[in-house]
């Protein structure tokens, strides 16, 4: 198994089949509108930017489950990352990512890595965000912006903390282009 095999429903409410993007490389995100870390959505698409010529895919998944920081419909979402990020990549509809409602392919993922990267600064935005969700378990995502790198054959390479830089990840990006 591997992530061509799921799919999902996209921002308008359609089925989309993952293997779509079978032979690229992916970083799947869970995302808010209403977070910190909500700027990370201007660091992404420059990644995009730069890497998608060259076989690289973001799709974003919003996720209203930590402190509702998603609010809204598909398409307000959608609107306010083009409006005020400029985000060109593909968006899916809102899921859940962590508990018994959890989106198949998030639950997939986490049991394929479990554990994330994290610098001192991720550590750091960590720590906080647990005093939040004191009844999260090992495992689960641990807040909006947590990231997967895909290889192009579908596989699941890393997994990184929320508040880890997106532009941190180049270097692995990079690695899986080539």
């Amino acid at each position: 198994m591997n992530v061509h095999d799921f799919t999902v429903k996209g921002s308008k409410g359609d089925a989309e089949d993952l293997s779509q993007y079978d032979g690229k490389v992916l970083l799947i995100v869970n995302t808010a509108t209403k977070c910190g870390l909500t700027p990370q959505y201007e660091q992404l698409e420059a990644i995009y930017e730069k890497y998608r010529d060259r076989g690289f895919e973001i799709l974003d998944f919003p996720s209203n489950q930590f402190l509702k920081q998603a609010p809204g419909t598909d398409e307000e979402i959608s609107d306010f990352c083009t409006l005020n990020y400029g985000t060109t990549f593909p968006r899916f509809a809102k899921v859940d990512v962590n508990g018994k409602d959890a989106e198949p392919l998030f639950a997939w993922l986490k049991e394929q890595l479990p554990d994330e990267h994290a610098d001192e600064e991720a550590k750091s935005f960590a720590k906080k965000v647990k005093a939040l969700l004191p009844f999260s378990k090992k495992g689960d995502i641990t807040w909006n912006f947590g990231k997967f790198l895909i290889d192009r054959e579908g596989n699941p390479v890393a997994r990184y903390a929320p508040a880890y830089a997106p532009e941190k990840l180049e270097a692995d990006i990079e690695k899986l282009l080539d």
